[in-house]
């Protein structure tokens, strides 16, 4: 996997850098400066070192959800999926991960859309949606290596999972830590709302996954515009912030909260992981 682009992410002096969605709600053109935006690291305001855009190429993963009572066809999964194919921009790259009880790569990074189309035949509906599992392997296996670049996972999923091994709150923390993004383009609920008490329902896991790391949710239904959507923002809309924190206790994660002067919309990870 190419290492070429690298950001550095923190800094010697205990720097903290910080990917975050900024718009302007009229959709003008010009850049956002740190003078509009406010950052609150625990409930305190911190000083904003350094706020600037963020046009380099990004890295997505597509996982999708193939698993054998998810509801949506194949031919459905394969269209999600290859809109992506044909809105990314230069020098960004997909992967496609189907998954069930494995996470399997469909098409390994790359960029030709011809090569990511004829690849979507692989995917088939069996086994059972161990969504968090897969998760912890894109994290582990894909994105982990190419820590400085922009990373995105996009979730083709309903959020349901039936099996992991790997917690859901253990998959927030390692998205949060890592400064991965998290969109899902969302299948209807297979369970209506009927799951264990003591597992978070599919819904609130999508919900809590793009709001917990900064993304946005989308129909599975509008497939064209949530492709066009997340490629565009991932390329026009991203920004990187720094700052010092003012007090870091040890080994405790800190709530974020980055805010825009009025008119302009800001999405960020919701929280700050320990280093």
């Amino acid at each position: 996997m190419a290492q070429a682009g690298r950001r550095q992410r923190s800094a010697s002096d205990g720097g903290v850098s910080v990917s975050v969605v900024a718009k302007r709600d009229d959709k003008s053109a010009p850049h956002i400066t740190s003078k509009q935006v406010a950052l609150y690291d625990n409930g305190v305001e911190q000083t904003i070192r350094n706020f600037s855009p963020d046009p380099s190429p990004a890295r997505i993963v597509l996982l999708v959800d193939n698993s054998l009572t998810v509801r949506a066809d194949v031919e459905k999964l394969e269209q999600a999926a290859r809109e992506f194919a044909y809105e990314i921009y230069e020098g960004d790259q997909l992967m496609i991960v189907g998954l069930d009880e494995q996470a399997e790569i469909v098409a390994d990074w790359t960029d030709n859309a011809k090569s990511i189309e004829a690849s979507l035949k692989g995917f088939r509906k069996k086994g059972q949606p161990h969504l968090f599992d897969a998760l912890s392997a894109v994290i582990d296996q894909a994105l982990r290596p190419l820590a400085g670049q922009k990373r995105a996972i996009v979730v083709i999923s309903d959020g349901l999972d039936r099996g992991s091994k790997t917690s859901f709150e253990k998959i927030l923390a390692d998205l949060q830590a890592n400064d991965i993004t998290v969109y899902a383009v969302q299948i209807a609920d297979r369970t209506r709302g009927a799951i264990r008490r003591d597992v978070p329902k599919p819904k609130q896991v999508v919900e809590k996954l793009v709001e917990g790391t900064g993304g946005l949710v989308f129909p599975i239904d509008e497939p064209g515009e949530a492709a066009k959507g997340i490629c565009d923002e991932l390329r026009k809309n991203r920004y990187v912030l720094s700052y010092v924190p003012s007090s870091a206790p040890f080994g405790e994660a800190r709530r974020l909260l980055v805010v825009g002067d009025p008119g302009i919309t800001i999405r960020s990870k919701a929280m700050q992981q320990p280093n």
